[in-house]
């Protein structure tokens, strides 16, 4: 599908509006440094909604080949998987409402856009990403295996901190687009903050209706990126154990 741009109405910009300035002003010294880079790599500002084919995309292709293509709403693991190992970050085109700005049961394009897409334009949390889904879809077929991967996604790519060299940072879109979670996932007592370890991200299951009570930390993106044979090592080995049991 595509992105009907025209579609847009003056409501709807004015929530991006409002979405993109309140966590623009609380960001600067809690996102990663390399979103907030990304944020003026694609170009985007708070006075409209991103355009994915004319403004984006161009932009994402020349830093990293990546693009982003829109579909309406949550797809199928086999689609979003495919898509993300050919490079194509899937999000979704509609908006949330004026009365809807702090909670939504499903993502909608703020989440998708402004908490991810700044972080297509990092080559090696690319590389992450693409490798990844490749390893999903080398386990499709497994329930099992697709639940440890979703898993490991959602503490990384949706839920995930870095120890960057000025201090502990955000990069998980989960949190980049929620005002609460923002503060809370850095300097709230209560959350458990750990180093990355992929055998425990693998089994650790995930909070999907409130704050998470556990982070993991990365020391880099290319950790990332370089844990994947780890993944595969340990995904191997958790199925096995569980076709014993």
């Amino acid at each position: 599908m595509h992105q009907r741009y025209d579609q847009y109405t003056a409501s709807d910009q004015a929530v991006w509006r409002l979405l993109f300035e309140r966590q623009m002003a609380q960001l600067p010294g809690k996102a990663s440094q390399a979103y907030l880079d990304g944020i003026r790599k694609t170009g985007f500002v708070a006075d409209h909604i991103p355009d994915f084919d004319r403004e984006i995309n161009p932009r994402l292709l020349a830093l990293t080949g990546w693009q982003v293509v829109a579909v309406p709403g949550l797809i199928d693991n086999r689609t979003f998987f495919e898509l993300m190992a050919s490079r194509r970050f899937p999000a979704t085109t509609w908006l949330r409402r004026a009365d809807q700005l702090d909670y939504l049961q499903e993502p909608d394009m703020f989440h998708d856009t402004f908490g991810h897409v700044p972080l297509l334009s990092n080559q090696a949390f690319c590389n992450f990403l693409a490798s990844l889904s490749q390893l999903a879809l080398d386990h499709i077929q497994s329930e099992e295996a697709i639940e440890m991967i979703s898993r490991l996604y959602w503490y990384t790519v949706e839920f995930g901190l870095i120890q960057e060299p000025e201090g502990l940072r955000i990069y998980g879109g989960g949190i980049l687009s929620s005002p609460g979670e923002t503060t809370y996932s850095l300097y709230d007592p209560a959350p458990c903050r750990s180093s990355y370890a992929v055998s425990t991200l693998l089994t650790t299951p995930y909070i999907i209706d409130r704050y998470q009570e556990r982070y993991f930390v990365v020391e880099s993106y290319g950790q990332l990126y370089h844990s994947v044979p780890e993944i595969a090592r340990n995904l191997e080995l958790l199925l096995a154990n569980t076709e014993h049991i």
